[in-house]
């Protein structure tokens, strides 16, 4: 019995260590930014740090490939184009959203229907 409390314990603590480092990196820079000030080549390569996360997300789950063939294109990429030529033409982010999604419902409906 006592090792199922003292796992119990190891959990709880490992949790809680990772709850305090996961909050000072997070709020280091909000608590600490003022008496450390990044130097500005780092605040100018940060600005591309959200289209950098953007893109490892959606590049891998529009494109999937396994070990030994080359990528294929998918309704996930055809619907993603339509979604693009909708922004180039409307600049409007819900209207990509939106569009894109039935889109993809359309093309995968028709992927359906014919295989």
């Amino acid at each position: 019995m006592s090792s199922g409390m003292d796992s119990y314990w190891y959990v709880l603590a490992a949790t809680g260590l990772l709850l305090l480092v996961s909050v000072l990196t997070r709020a280091g820079y909000f608590v600490f930014g003022d008496h450390l000030p990044l130097p500005d080549a780092v605040r100018r390569a940060l600005r591309y740090a959200p289209a950098a996360a953007l893109t490892g997300i959606v590049v891998p789950e529009l494109l999937p490939w396994e070990d030994g063939l080359a990528a294929f294109f998918g309704v996930p990429v055809l619907a993603a184009l339509a979604a693009v030529a909708l922004f180039w033409r409307t600049r409007n982010s819900i209207l990509v959203i939106v569009g894109g999604m039935i889109a993809y419902w359309i093309l995968n409906a028709a992927a359906w229907l014919l295989g």
